[in-house]
């Protein structure tokens, strides 16, 4: 089993890209799951290489550190979020377009088969100020991109250079906010269902600052 699916959905490569490909999940699927089962700081590079078998002249092939594992592991997720968003259909409002894109990486992290894991690469996220600071830097980028995307939406509220940025930072801020709720409770709580909850709170917002543009 590969590492958590809440990550994204990857484009067709060539062969040797592939194996490249398959070579960097098993390093990252190794990595997290000790990381997620150790602690951050408790985890060195050699139990990594060895629980992958592979050398450490690879490991550095593909990774700067450890820290870097979890890195790409936001990017993937930052990237399949930008995919989603991308191919809602043109017609449908920002905010239904914004929970979809956002949703869907959630509820793959709450199938059963990968959600514990996932769970605990999450917390381990949150609770590593470290990699909470590289989380927090990824997710500008993930601003910027969804911004990107909406701007890129047929409507009104595309020609204004405020409505895509503060929606796409509204819907970070919810996706945020379900993050810090099912880590804290331990994956007691469905994070497809809390995001739902987020966006009910938030779609009145985006669709009134939707609204003035076309006025």
């Amino acid at each position: 089993m590969k590492y958590p699916e809440c990550v994204s959905t990857r484009p067709e490569v060539t062969m040797a890209e592939r194996k490249r490909q398959l070579v960097s999940e098993e390093l990252t699927e190794a990595a997290l799951q000790l990381l997620a089962s150790k602690g951050f700081d408790a985890v060195t590079i050699d139990e990594i290489v060895t629980a992958a078998g592979v050398s450490k002249r690879t490991f550095f092939r593909y990774f700067a550190s450890k820290e870097d594992v979890v890195v790409r592991f936001l990017a993937d997720m930052g990237s399949g979020i930008r995919a989603e968003l991308a191919a809602r259909p043109a017609e449908e409002p920002p905010s239904v377009a914004l929970l979809h894109a956002v949703r869907v990486p959630l509820a793959a992290c709450a199938v059963h088969a990968e959600s514990d894991r996932a769970l605990r690469v999450v917390q381990l996220i949150l609770r590593t100020p470290a990699l909470l600071a590289r989380f927090l830097e990824r997710q500008a980028q993930w601003r910027d991109d969804l911004a990107e995307e909406l701007a890129r939406r047929p409507g009104p509220e595309a020609e204004s250079g405020l409505y895509p940025r503060l929606a796409a930072g509204m819907a970070l801020n919810a996706f945020d906010a379900v993050l810090d709720r099912w880590s804290a409770s331990d994956g007691a709580e469905d994070p497809a269902d809390l995001i739902v909850q987020a966006f009910a709170v938030i779609t009145p917002a985006l669709d009134a600052m939707r609204g003035q543009q076309k006025s």
